[in-house]
């Protein structure tokens, strides 16, 4: 699924329509360049999944949990900018893990995919497909939107699980973000 999107607002209701169709077990890998908006979308997913705490990119520390405040699964937001291969990622011990809370991987492409079979990749561009990295951004932690600018985010699920369950994220993204958006797949 690829969608168009306009506005910060639409990102964080975009990640907040993903976030209600995640359960405990999954993996979601966020790719896009620095000022993408990964740790945006990530913020609005803990929004949505209805965890405690301020969510921030955990790039210095590696990984951060986020327990739900409502029983439900913990959210562990990895920032993998930093690791160099996908075994210090297994030294983190993710799979122990993976399968009572909802994992989310920044900068994981090439990496985490070895957690699951079943995942969903997040790949987030900038609209115009400029590569922004060469803004005024010294951390790659500060991933929030350096411009007002358009971005387009393609959805893959991989593995049997998304297979069908992909359908039916799609159609609540249409509705989600409502008769104006631009969501093909």
């Amino acid at each position: 699924m690829r969608i168009r999107i306009r506005s910060l607002d639409e990102m964080r209701t975009l990640a907040e329509v993903v976030a209600a169709h995640l359960s405990a077990g999954d993996l979601l890998i966020l790719t896009g360049n620095l000022g993408a908006g990964k740790t945006t979308f990530t913020q609005a997913l803990g929004r949505g999944l209805g965890v405690r705490g301020r969510i921030t990119s955990p790039t210095f520390v590696i990984a951060r949990e986020h327990p739900s405040r409502h029983g439900g699964p913990t959210l562990v937001h990895v920032d993998a900018y930093r690791l160099g291969a996908a075994e210090e990622l297994s030294d983190l011990d993710l799979d122990s893990e993976l399968e009572d809370s909802i994992t989310v991987v920044e900068w994981g492409e090439g990496l985490a995919e070895q957690l699951s079979q079943d995942y969903l990749s997040v790949t987030i561009t900038h609209g115009g497909g400029d590569d922004v990295s060469d803004l005024d951004d010294e951390d790659p932690a500060d991933d929030e939107y350096l411009v007002d600018e358009e971005r387009v985010v393609e959805i893959t699920g991989h593995g049997q699980d998304w297979e069908g369950r992909l359908g039916a994220l799609t159609a609540a993204v249409r509705t989600g973000l409502g008769p104006d958006a631009e969501v093909d797949g």
